[in-house]
């Protein structure tokens, strides 16, 4: 099962600011659900993110710092049919959004094995798989992928080749 968090609107690529009608990470969830032919599932925040990456940031920021949970829009996953996920998300302030945070605090990750993914500009995981692994102690948090925004499109050969120690 892959589960993600996207955002579209205007994004920061390259160094320029850019109108994304998707967002990197969902196109990144496509490419690798096309691999893998499992559910595909989005969460979608109960209170939308602004169309400006600058207040985008901003609220992000405020999120991170408050460590505040960020409702989604509510999904149904029978845990007992799920033994692996893959977690995508963008890296926002060197880690994941809290929308991922209150995800993983609302799944029992006990057990699970966890292939992470994101998308960034130049910082990869940051901080992500460390905080990933402080916040899912008893999951099997496995190699991930860290694609840049601006080079999702052209990601093939690093999905691939990542997927190979899944398969």
């Amino acid at each position: 099962m892959i589960v993600y968090f996207s955002r579209a609107g205007e994004n920061f690529i390259d160094g320029v600011s850019k109108k994304t009608p998707i967002g990197n990470t969902e196109i990144l969830a496509r490419k690798i659900v096309n691999r893998l032919n499992c559910p595909l599932i989005q969460l979608r925040e109960m209170k939308r993110y602004p169309e400006s990456y600058d207040e985008t940031v901003k609220r992000a920021e405020c999120e991170k710092k408050a460590a505040r949970r960020v409702d989604y829009q509510k999904i149904e996953l029978d845990r007992l049919k799920i033994d692996t996920l893959f977690l995508g998300y963008p890296n926002w302030w060197a880690s994941y959004p809290r929308i991922i945070a209150t995800f993983l605090e609302d799944f029992d990750t006990d057990g699970l094995i966890i292939y992470p993914f994101c998308t960034h500009e130049g910082s990869a995981f940051g901080s992500s798989l460390n905080e990933l692994k402080n916040q899912c102690p008893n999951a099997d948090i496995r190699s991930g992928l860290p694609v840049r925004g601006s080079r999702v499109e052209r990601a093939d050969v690093a999905i691939e080749n990542w997927l190979i120690a899944y398969k």
